[in-house]
This record gives structure tokens, sequence and C-alpha cells, in this order.
């Protein structure tokens, strides 16, 4: 039996994140090289869904295949739970084509004496997935973790800030495919189709992103959440604006004026460069640095910008394996936080962004600074964050787009 391209790309990729501690979108590039559009977009929808989805899968597995998962071969297990994420989350697959072309991925990976015991596991699942997953509850955070297929400290934490309600909506939104939202880019001209964004002047919803607009540099694909982060810097001609960690570089090249771009990684300072170069980014200036270790002649800036490093709660949607690595990062941040500042001339601006939706590293990074809180919530009143009102907060359950938290402070 044949299996199809885009369910053996997904399942290389399902492989390689569990097995070698791949990341998902990395392993997707390879994997599904020389597929046409429509067989990569179905493989990325497999792979990415598969990874999402692990923990309810494995509990589905566990419960209705009756086998410690841990206890399978990593070729059986990937091939089961990308069988069991068709037969439980993809409308219009047939449950015979989800089981077959697993059991056949099985026998591919030369492992004939399993596949009797994986057509047996899938079909059983076939049979009763649909029951076990209308039933999971969600009363606690536990629970909702599992149902949702997130690490339970994820649910606790959404749980404590944002209200049971909130925090069930979240982890639900978090598990749908993300907007996809380019960025025009001003500097160069030229012919872009999609809907304009109400609130963001940049932003403009498509269909897909254009490959040829994107390599001629007409649009960067970003966020809203992102977009809204370089807008709150500020940034005018005639200032001087720092950017620490700033690859790919999709908000120091949204920045007017005079911008050093800081990155500490040499391939990411090199891709910084060529992603400037791409969008005709001619006031960025390239250093490769640790930003705690400038040299000092970059100093006396006008304002910063610091979209720290963090554990990436708000952007779970696109990066389906980072729930099961994402870790918050509250003292890397502060330190970065506070070299920024000591480079911003006194009565300058900094801004606080990170891609998470968890107090530790937002709002109680900004008070452990010591830095001037400038309340700007009213300059983007659908943005405000809803307890803290002098700061901005994406959700995405309510806004359709990354979850961002935006704090601008004001240097003594």
């Amino acid at each position: 039996m044949s299996v199809s391209p885009a369910r053996r790309a997904a399942y290389e990729v399902v492989r390689r994140v569990f097995e070698q501690d791949a990341y998902a979108d990395r392993a997707l590039r390879s994997a599904a090289e020389g597929l046409d559009e429509r067989e990569r977009a179905l493989a990325q929808r497999l792979a990415y869904g598969t990874v999402q989805r692990l923990r309810t899968i494995d509990h589905a597995l566990e419960t209705l295949g009756k086998r410690s998962v841990r206890k399978l071969d990593p070729p059986v297990l990937a091939a089961l739970r990308l069988g069991a994420y068709q037969l439980g989350w993809v409308e219009g697959v047939a449950p015979y084509a989800a089981v077959n072309e697993s059991v056949e991925l099985v026998r591919r990976a030369r492992l004939e004496r399993a596949v009797p015991f994986a057509n047996a596991v899938l079909r059983r699942v076939a049979d009763g997935l649909a029951e076990l997953l209308r039933t999971l509850p969600e009363r606690t955070p536990e629970e909702a973790a599992l149902k949702h297929s997130y690490p339970d400290w994820v649910a606790q934490t959404w749980w404590l800030e944002l209200g049971a309600d909130d925090a069930r909506s979240l982890m639900q939104a978090q598990n749908e495919p993300p907007e996809t939202v380019v960025r025009v880019n001003r500097r160069k001209a030229g012919d872009v189709t999609g809907t304009p964004d109400a609130d963001l002047p940049d932003a403009l919803h498509v269909d897909r992103v254009d490959e040829r607009a994107l390599a001629d540099g007409l649009v960067w694909p970003q966020s809203r959440g992102s977009q809204l982060a370089a807008l709150a810097v500020g940034a005018r001609a005639g200032e001087r604006t720092l950017d620490i960690c700033a690859a790919p570089g999709g908000k120091a090249t949204q920045l007017e004026g005079d911008v050093v771009a800081v990155e500490v990684h040499p391939a990411r300072a090199r891709e910084l460069e060529a992603n400037c170069r791409r969008l005709g980014a001619t006031n960025v200036s390239v250093v490769e640095a640790d930003a705690r270790a400038l040299p000092p002649e970059l100093d006396g800036f006008d304002r910063a910008l610091v979209d720290a490093p963090c554990s990436g709660l708000g952007v779970l949607a696109a990066r389906p394996d980072l729930r099961w690595r994402a870790q918050p990062l509250p003292e890397l941040q502060l330190e970065l936080l506070r070299a920024a500042a000591e480079r911003v001339r006194p009565g300058g601006t900094v801004v606080y962004s990170v891609c998470t939706i968890a107090s530790v590293e937002n709002e109680d990074v900004v008070a452990r600074s010591g830095l001037a809180v400038e309340p700007f919530g009213d300059e983007w009143p659908r943005f405000r964050h809803p307890r803290c009102p002098e700061f901005l907060l994406t959700l995405p359950h309510v806004h359709r787009t990354s979850g961002f938290f935006v704090a601008r402070l004001r240097v003594p």
C-alpha cells in the first residue's frame, strides 16, 4: 500500500521532534522539500497537530489501546500518534485511510512484527476516540491541560491569572491555526493584496504569504501582536533606537530613525543583516554582541526595544513543539531590560515586550526593573491589559493574534 507524500513528511517531522528534539518548523522545511503547495499544507497540518495534541493523543492510545506509550518503539509510537490525530481532529479524512497508511508507515520502518499491533490499536482508537474526547472533563486546570493538551503548569498559570473561562478559551484558541498576517513594507513600492487591519496601519490579512512579494521585500510575515510591540516604541526620524535580541528583524525594520540592532548569535546576526537588506532598511546597523556587554560607544540612545527571550506562551499556535519545552526566563529578561536602560539617555524610553502570557515574565519583571512605568494603554484601548491598564496585552482568544505583553518605561 502507498503512503501519501504529506503523511510521509508529517511522520518524519513527528519522529524528529520526539526522537531528536528537533524544532517542528525546521524539521518540516526539510521533510516537505519538493512537495507541492497542497501537500505541504497538509503535511504541516498533520505534523503540527500531532505535536500539539501529544498529551491528549497519548492518553487516548493508553486508554483505548491498553498499552503504555513509554513501552513502544519510537517509530511505532510516531505512526500511532499521527494516525490518532487524524482520527480525532481532522475532518474529511477517511478512518480507513488514517489507519491503513499509519500502519503502512510502521511496515516501512521495517517493524513488520509491530504491524498487527499497530493495526489493532488504531482500530480500537477509531471506534472509541470520539466518545473519549467528548467526555474529557475540564473542571480543573489539570483536567483542562489533558483535554486541550498542555503541560499542567501552563494551564495552572492561566487559570490563576485569567480565570477558568478565559484559560479554557485561551487553550482552545492556541490549538487552532494562527492568523496569516503580513506587514506591508513602506520602504518599497509594489502591489500587495489583502485585507487591511482596522487597528494597525501596516498589517494586512492574507490567505497565504505571497512568496514573490516576500522575496522582493514588499512584505514581512508578522503577527499583529508583534507589530504592535514595535509600534509602541514610537521611534521617529532623527532619533537613535537600540533594539536588542533583534533577529530575525521584523521589529527592527519597522522602526524609524537610526537603529542599532543587536544579536548575540552569529548565524542569526547574519540572517538579520540579510533581512534588513531585503527590506531596504538602510537605517538599521547590525551589531553582533551580547546585549549585556555592549561596546561603550553604544550609549545615549533616545529609545530602546527589549524584545526578550521568553517562554513563548503567546505563540504556541505557531510553534507546536514549544509547549513541551517552554520555560519562564525572568532573570535573563530582567538582566536584558536593565542593560538596555543603561544605554538610554535620561528621559528616554524603553519598551519591554515578550510573546508570553505569564505575569512572572511580564508585569513582575517590569516591577523588579525599578524603572518608571509610562502608562500607554489608552493609546491602544482594544489591547489594554485587562488587569494592569497601563500595559498592553494581546490575547489569542480575544484578539485572534499572538499573545504579546508590552510595557513602556521611562529612564530616570
